[in-house]
């Protein structure tokens, strides 16, 4: 199994994650010709997506649904919730309702070889789900938007070869920037967003002899930095006593905000 991410932060998101044979997008927050180019990178093509996933409907990562379904007729996988709010949201233009598959948490369904586990997440949104996805005995999980975590989080995660997970803001930064006092609220409640401290708190309950790495990915542009969240999280797996491992056991990422990653192959 391969992922990368095209796009990663909290002005678009778009995460690639195939086998061999099949390919998928987890979500497209950011224009159809980004999304063409990023592929494109990687060898791909659009029009060979086998699906889009799509985590939940705020519009950095739906901004470029519209295009990609109108031109390529690519089959859409969304909670009832997130179909129901997408087809509101005018912005991303008419989408033929019967693109979209509904899916439901904790059911899972397959797309060619790959297996895939819609898992729920705590956040601001209709319905909004994170994406196990596994085939043979692979496994890759795409985490984001999610103010807190929960033993059913961890359940979930557990024994996955590799992880794209969001380390979202530093505490700090964010309680001293320019933000308005209800939009600091919002972000830092159980529905809002996972703080670098509270990613590495997360990996120190899932990590395990098999794991291969972590990409951190849907910082804030205003309130993160790439280099603050990758120490932040090394310094909190390493400084947990019950946690078996080192942050430097394992390759630690941070996924590209604005451009295609290193593709991570497990």
């Amino acid at each position: 199994m391969e992922f990368c991410s095209i796009a990663s932060g909290s002005s678009g998101n778009c995460i690639m994650v195939g086998t061999d044979r099949h390919h998928v997008l987890v979500d497209v927050g950011i224009s159809g010709k980004k999304v063409e180019n990023g592929l494109n990178e990687l060898g791909l093509k659009t029009s060979e997506m086998d699906g889009i996933l799509v985590t939940h409907e705020h519009i950095d990562h739906i901004a470029g649904l519209g295009v990609l379904a109108r031109r390529y007729s690519l089959p859409i996988y969304a909670t009832k919730g997130t179909k129901d709010a997408i087809l509101k949201t005018s912005s991303v233009g008419k989408i033929d309702a019967d693109l979209i598959h509904e899916i439901k948490a904790d059911e899972e369904f397959t797309i060619g070889d790959l297996k895939i586990d819609p898992m729920h997440v705590s956040h601001d949104a209709a319905d909004p789900v994170a994406y196990i996805l596994k085939s043979g005995d692979k496994g890759i999980g795409i985490v984001t938007d999610l103010g807190v975590y929960t033993d059913y989080t961890v359940d979930k995660i557990k024994g996955l070869d590799a992880l794209l997970l969001e380390a979202n803001h530093d505490i700090r930064m964010l309680e001293v920037g320019v933000y308005p006092y209800h939009l600091k609220q919002r972000i830092l409640s159980d529905r809002g967003h996972l703080s670098n401290e509270s990613s590495g708190k997360l990996l120190t309950k899932i990590l395990h002899d098999n794991f291969k790495t972590v990409v951190l990915g849907h910082l804030s542009k205003e309130n993160n930095m790439p280099e603050l969240a990758y120490e932040t999280v090394r310094l909190e797996v390493t400084a947990d006593r019950d946690c078996p491992y080192k942050g430097d056991d394992f390759p630690i990422r941070v996924a590209n905000r604005d451009g295609v990653s290193e593709k991570i192959v497990v």
